[in-house]
């Protein structure tokens, strides 16, 4: 691409043959009509099925697309912090394959920007939010419980919400806290906020309208599993404790 995009969008995929397509033409659809260049980029995580294959399709109708397929697969924090890697936006959104948060709250993150903000996550948990479609009821209460938890280990009392799918950063941000984080599974939400803190830069919430879409890999056990989000979540804490993230405040 000659011009450095104005916009960076990051898709984490994995089994997302099925729904990757109607969310890269919204996408298109989208930001199509702005006045401003951008690339979005598909990272597929070891998919077993098509994904990789089906988003390449849209290479024709998707301008500036480009898809990254890793062969084996390493979680979704994994290739969120590869696709963040790779972008050269000024600014840098990513967002859920199944589009649960659409990429029209674009509008809504980008004022925050002009206000001082260096990273702006959704939330589904502050005012304003709207939740369409609600996860099965043990699935909420398993993510509130998780949400105390992640606020009382890493003191952030004030983000009730840090594992919402959809979160924009400058490009400086984006880089400068995904080249030191290492979790690879869900846990990586709450590390991204808790190293942009760290480094100085001004995280805020900006509330989202979501919908659950059924397919998803959360469970209580197994890599994607609650308990391994726990276990992600206290790993963070010891690094930060013993000083393993290579912290300077930047801002």
């Amino acid at each position: 691409m000659e011009n450095k995009p104005y916009l960076s969008v990051v898709i984490p995929a994995y089994r997302e043959q099925e729904r990757i397509g109607n969310n890269l033409l919204e996408i298109e659809s989208f930001l199509s009509g702005k006045n401003f260049e951008y690339e979005i980029i598909v990272v597929v995580d070891g998919s077993p099925d098509n994904t990789a294959e089906v988003a390449q399709n849209y290479a024709s109708q998707v301008k500036n697309l480009r898809v990254i397929n890793n062969k084996e697969n390493h979680g979704k924090g994994y290739v969120v912090r590869q696709g963040l890697l790779e972008t050269k936006g000024q600014y840098v959104v990513f967002l859920d394959a199944d589009g649960s948060t659409s990429i029209t709250h674009v509008e809504k993150f980008l004022p925050e920007f002009e206000k001082g903000a260096d990273v702006v996550i959704g939330s589904r948990k502050i005012k304003g939010a709207f939740i369409q479609i609600h996860q099965p009821k043990h699935r909420e209460i398993m993510g509130e419980g998780g949400n105390w938890i992640i606020r009382i280990v890493l003191g952030l009392w004030n983000f009730p919400d840090t594992q919402c799918g959809f979160k924009m950063l400058t490009g400086k941000a984006a880089h400068e806290v995904a080249k030191r984080m290492v979790v690879d599974r869900f846990g990586f939400d709450f590390e991204l906020i808790v190293l942009a803190k760290a480094l100085g830069f001004k995280v805020v919430q900006v509330p989202v309208r979501w919908l659950n879409e059924e397919g998803s890999t959360v469970s209580l056990t197994g890599p994607n599993g609650f308990i391994q989000v726990l276990i992600d979540l206290f790993k963070t804490k010891g690094r930060l404790i013993a000083g393993k993230y290579n912290i300077k405040k930047i801002k």
